[in-house]
């Protein structure tokens, strides 16, 4: 379904550290890609052919997940942060340029608490057009949650608690929405993706069967929402599954997996949803590395 783009980016050696994130703003044709080491840029620009483009550093310690949103009058880049100095435990937003907009959390301190907002080691935001976001938090901190957010980052609903059960979380480490208003979690060390309401917050069901030897890592959409876009970081693979579109989301159908070399380590993923091109940030290649369907 899909075939590697080997002339993206046109020079692999502005990758310097190990590559955590990516995210793709497919209305600007840019793709922005978070790192993390000493002395590197923690933030890489783009173009979509594969040109690096610029590179910010500003308030950023160790990024770990990355969302761009557009909205009719500007862009704007959201980044989590997992640092443990000054500048973690926080999910902000930068301009695409790297001007720090926005800060959500206490900088440098975890907690649980939603009024102030605090997050732990927040793993990654997704943010709707009408301003609406949703954090998963965290990657391996005090809190299994699932935190949606109003435009003006008041707790909408909240859901989840470490465990096993339904509804309860071991690492939750990717979200994403589709059309119909479902929000699609990856419960990485649960090993299965859940699913739940926008609206309310009721869950909906899993999926387990996919995931007996490897958690998923990312959940993205393809561009169709047909099908979902999953690595496993550990089997050094991306899993293809069929979406269902409406209804009851059934049971797993893993309708095929790109295989990638050992070591990759895929970590998250984004999807270009104009061109269906999907970008893999992998930590042990310390590269994004470019898939781009089969037409």
């Amino acid at each position: 379904m899909y075939k590697l783009d080997i002339g993206w980016p046109k020079i692999p050696e502005y990758f310097t550290g190990q590559t955590f994130c990516v995210a793709v703003d497919s209305l600007h044709g840019l793709v922005y890609v978070g790192q993390r080491g000493e002395n590197v840029p923690k933030v890489l620009v783009f173009s979509q052919e594969g040109y690096f483009l610029y590179s910010w550093n500003n308030t950023v310690e160790m990024p770990h997940g990355i969302f761009v949103v557009n909205t009719a009058t500007d862009s704007s880049v959201w980044l989590t942060d997992v640092g443990t100095g000054k500048y973690g435990h926080t999910v902000k937003q930068y301009s695409p340029s790297g001007k720090l907009l926005q800060i959500l959390g206490t900088p440098g301190n975890a907690g649980s608490s939603l009024i102030p907002l605090q997050f732990d080691q927040p793993a990654e935001v997704f943010v709707e057009e009408s301003g609406d976001m949703y954090v998963v938090d965290g990657d391996g901190g005090m809190n299994n949650r699932l935190l949606k957010l109003s435009n003006d980052y008041k707790e909408i609903w909240l859901t989840g608690t470490n465990g096993t059960g339904i509804g309860q979380f071991k690492i939750p480490h990717s979200v994403t929405v589709d059309p119909v208003g479902r929000v699609w979690v990856a419960d990485r060390d649960n090993k299965r993706i859940q699913v739940f309401d926008k609206i309310t917050g009721e869950w909906l069901g899993s999926w387990n069967d996919c995931f007996s030897e490897d958690g998923p890592y990312s959940v993205r959409f393809t561009a169709d929402y047909k099908y979902l876009i999953v690595a496993q970081l550990n089997m050094n693979r991306l899993a293809i599954l069929a979406a269902p579109l409406v209804g009851s989301i059934g049971d797993c159908v893993m309708v095929s997996t790109v295989q990638l070399a050992d070591e990759t380590k895929p970590h998250l993923v984004d999807v270009d949803m104009k061109s269906g091109a999907v970008y893999v940030a992998e930590i042990g290649a310390q590269q994004v590395q470019k898939y781009i369907p089969l037409s």
